[in-house]
């Protein structure tokens, strides 16, 4: 008895869940990505390589890297 879930076993409502979570996932670390590259590492709290690997970490890596790894601009 196999019991696996496969994806042909998935109903259409959680396969769009998936497909949507993927890409809010890979849109948020690119997005994380493109931010530590482009700024200056006084821009950023701590190394800019540790939030770039923490940004790999689900979801949690890219939000927190933009809730608390970038300094807020002095205007």
């Amino acid at each position: 008895m196999d019991k696996r879930r496969r994806w042909a076993d998935a109903g259409t409502g959680t396969r769009v869940g998936i497909i949507v979570a993927g890409v809010v996932q890979f849109g948020l670390l690119g997005a994380a990505l493109v931010d530590i590259g482009r700024r200056r590492p006084d821009q950023v709290n701590g190394p800019r390589w540790a939030w770039a690997l923490a940004s790999f970490v689900n979801f949690v890596g890219p939000l927190l890297y933009f809730a608390l790894g970038r300094q807020r601009s002095q205007r």
